[in-house]
């Protein structure tokens, strides 16, 4: 995604995201439909960003569905669970409620890990954990998942960065504090270093006239 190709504008884009955020999924989707609508007048960059839904869940994780019920309330959370479950379908994919959710913690360091080795390879990183933990009921706190997630994309180094719970926490700490501060939830995007901004996950039209707006 990086780089100018020749007669094609860069369009930078930070992702606030949370790894257990199904509209951060649908959006990331529905912005690379966008990509590939606009590829031959546009090039992006893009990066992500943590947002923690919930800082106080578990390490240890704890049942999705009755996280949800407990939260929402029984009736709406099986409201919420048909929503995203038909439009996870008209991505072609099976929205899963089963296995566990809890600390993103760990998926935050990683990405910030993975970043430091390039954009797509942190981008597509993102992709693997949102798969995973969405349709194949992975546990987003889960060692093995994680590094599992790192390997497919090439990210080096990941079982060692992880080991030390002190790897990168600053740094994603900084960044927490930063857009808790500033933004009310996620998945949050900000074009060209915040010219433009869009919140939730939006629909690729949209997308395509905020690449529009942002380049004027």
């Amino acid at each position: 995604m990086a780089g100018v190709s020749a007669g094609k504008k860069l369009i930078q884009i930070d992702i606030v995201s949370d790894t257990v955020c199904p509209w951060c999924f649908v959006g990331k989707r529905n912005l690379e439909k966008a990509f590939e609508a606009s590829r031959d007048r546009f090039d992006f960059e893009v990066r992500w960003h943590p947002f923690q839904l919930n800082p106080n869940a578990p390490k240890e994780g704890v049942d999705k569905r009755s996280y949800y019920e407990e939260k929402f309330g029984t009736n709406r959370s099986k409201q919420m669970e048909a929503r995203m479950a038909e439009i996870f379908r008209s991505h072609g994919l099976e929205y899963n409620l089963s296995g566990l959710t809890g600390s993103t913690l760990d998926s935050h360091r990683l990405i910030y890990f993975a970043g430091l080795q390039g954009h797509d390879k942190q981008h597509a990183l993102v992709a693997e954990l949102f798969l995973g933990y969405f349709t194949q009921a992975k546990y987003i706190g889960d060692r093995e998942f994680l590094l599992e997630s790192a390997q497919k994309v090439g990210v080096e180094g990941a079982a060692e960065f992880l080991e030390d719970p002190n790897n990168g926490l600053n740094e994603v700490n900084e960044e927490l504090e930063k857009y808790t501060r500033n933004i009310n939830g996620v998945p949050h995007f900000l074009f060209n270093n915040g010219k433009l901004a869009l919140s939730g996950g939006q629909p690729p039209e949209v997308f395509l006239r905020a690449f529009e707006a942002a380049t004027k």
